[in-house]
């Protein structure tokens, strides 16, 4: 029985051994998408801002405008 177990027991060491070495790759690869998931998110949010910014000053530029517009029909 021994003789069967040793082998046996060798095997599946192997096999996890390789098991480990694959999640350990699996990891490494999902860390680097992580990283540049993250950069990307980073990039988004920052357009996302730029874009919120030049949203606001062109209602300002309007509301400018309207007002001047509101003051032009007042005086005629």
């Amino acid at each position: 029985m021994l003789e069967n177990t040793l082998p046996q027991l060798e095997q599946l060491i192997e096999d996890i051994i390789k098991k480990n070495n694959q999640l350990k790759s699996q990891v490494s690869e999902l860390e680097q998408q992580k990283s540049v998931l993250m950069d990307e998110n980073e990039t988004l949010q920052l357009e996302a801002l730029e874009g919120e910014e030049k949203q606001k000053q062109t209602s300002d530029v309007l509301t400018n405008l309207l007002g001047k517009l509101q003051s032009v029909e007042e005086v005629t």
